[in-house]
């Protein structure tokens, strides 16, 4: 977590990239996260940013706060996640792809046929 891109706000980011950390189970689910200060260190970002980002994770209950003890990632997070983000891909993200699929006139079954070719290739 170092370099941030100026597409969206840094808050958007970290967040996302805890939930990164959860969906690829490098975060176990009860596991304590990094504490707001730490991160705020290690990224030079104002610890209000971080406490920012941790809340959005605790809207979506992926996250709970435990007073006096820190952020920990809470039982079922990783499933409500990818239910959240599958929810967020389709209405914020495919559209967007579809346009520019038929844009370019790219059929997306050929695609999906290109890209097991491919990793057929690599393995």
């Amino acid at each position: 977590m170092s370099q941030f891109n100026d597409t969206q706000p840094i808050f958007l980011q970290i967040s996302e990239r805890i939930a990164e950390m959860i969906l690829s189970r490098t975060t176990a689910e009860g596991e304590a996260l990094p504490s707001v200060r730490q991160i705020s260190a290690d990224l030079q970002v104002n610890p209000l940013t971080v406490t920012r980002a941790y809340q959005s994770l605790v809207d979506i209950g992926v996250v709970e706060s435990r007073r006096g003890m820190g952020m920990y990632v809470q039982p079922g997070a990783r499933q409500r996640l990818l239910v959240h983000e599958r929810q967020r891909f389709l209405t914020d993200e495919w559209p967007r792809i579809a346009k520019r699929l038929a844009a370019l006139e790219l059929d997306p079954a050929e695609l999906l046929a290109n890209s097991n070719r491919q990793g057929s290739d690599n393995e």
